[in-house]
């Protein structure tokens, strides 16, 4: 909307007197600090009423696993699905904020709502039968596969450069790996991986969201730069023309993040679900895919890539072998289960995932 009126103003010569001051929204840098601040503010004003209308509609809330930690018993009959919040914030922002024009925007978008809406349908069955598994994981994992190809394919053809279809490699300066159109399987690979991977580290009041955050907020940096010919140029990485608005989408996640950690705070009044965490995880997928930093990604989310190889090597293990590695997975039930309370958890995992935004970061310049 306020790309619009910059526009507007060049149009009509009346609005020449505005036009300096509308000429501020031009900055990507500007707009994304107003998404910033409108996410946060609408989670901030709508957040109470989503939780209470939640709360009446889901009656006995969020099942808890009984062969889960027994400290995760107290938390029954908080409502779920609060992802509701946070995609509710990121959409008015980035419609707010954002060009209109840029096809970008709309396609991780559309990826974020997309994986939200599979995650709503698998938080309603589980709300509704009062059941901890939702609908059935590979009909769950192909919807999203279908979405991610989709994406991919749109990204590929949007960007008809010939290394749209090339993987780079963080601290390389000239090594990419060219795939040829199997890029659009290996992305969306990317996304499913980001969304479900998302999705196994949401299991502790804030868990989730400040890392989600961390690695929001890397990549709007990652996305301005590599969609800045000049700062792309001089840091040596690949420039994608247009990508530079994904951070005004990213601004207005980090704004309606820190609206829902708000509520989500321990203890929490609602939990994310699946809702939430499958689509952040499926938004993060597809902004890498699009500025060409897939590898960076499993740097700076390295938290999440922790969280689902400790479920793969679990049920390898114990299929194998019948015995278990770790003592619950995901692994920040491992911990729990060794003694360390909740808040010792998030807060050591909320470090981890800043070091890890640092050295991801890293990247940009050492080449």
């Amino acid at each position: 909307m306020f790309y619009w009126l910059i526009e507007l103003s060049n149009t009509f010569p009346s609005f020449g007197a505005f036009r300096t001051v509308l000429n501020v929204f031009r900055y990507i840098t500007f707009r994304t600090g107003g998404a910033v601040v409108t996410g946060a503010l609408f989670v901030f004003l709508f957040g109470p009423w989503i939780i209470d209308h939640l709360r009446i509609r889901q009656g006995k809330g969020q099942p808890i696993r009984v062969d889960g930690p027994q400290s995760h018993l107290s938390k029954k009959g908080t409502p779920t699905m609060g992802g509701l919040m946070i995609l509710s914030g990121l959409t008015v922002g980035t419609v707010l904020w954002a060009n209109p024009l840029n096809p970008y925007v709309w396609i991780v978008l559309a990826v974020t709502l997309g994986f939200g809406f599979v995650g709503f349908y698998d938080d309603y069955l589980k709300v509704t039968k009062q059941t901890t598994s939702g609908f059935g994981g590979k009909l769950r994992l192909l919807i999203e596969a279908i979405i991610a190809l989709v994406a991919c394919y749109a990204l590929v053809r949007l960007n008809r450069d010939p290394a749209s279809t090339a993987l780079t490699i963080p601290f390389l300066k000239d090594t990419v790996l060219h795939f040829g159109w199997f890029f659009v399987v290996f992305g969306a690979f990317v996304i499913v991986g980001a969304g479900n991977a998302v999705n196994l580290t949401d299991g502790l009041d804030g868990l989730a969201i400040v890392p989600v955050m961390i690695a929001t907020a890397s990549f709007a940096m990652i996305a301005y730069l590599a969609g800045n010919a000049v700062f792309a140029d001089y840091l040596q990485i690949k420039y994608v023309a247009g990508t530079g608005e994904l951070a005004v989408l990213c601004g207005a996640l980090l704004g309606a993040g820190l609206g829902f950690l708000w509520f989500n705070a321990p203890p929490a009044s609602i939990f994310m679900g699946d809702t939430g965490s499958l689509a952040l995880g499926g938004m993060l997928g597809s902004i890498a895919v699009a500025v060409k930093h897939e590898i960076v990604l499993a740097v700076i989310g390295g938290l999440f890539v922790l969280e689902a190889v400790s479920v793969i090597v679990q049920v390898v293990s114990f299929k194998l072998t019948g015995k278990r590695i770790f003592k619950m997975a995901p692994i920040h039930h491992h911990f729990e289960q060794l003694g360390w309370t909740e808040p010792q958890i998030v807060i050591r995992f909320w470090i981890i995932s800043v070091m890890l935004a640092l050295a991801g970061l890293s990247t940009l310049k050492l080449r």
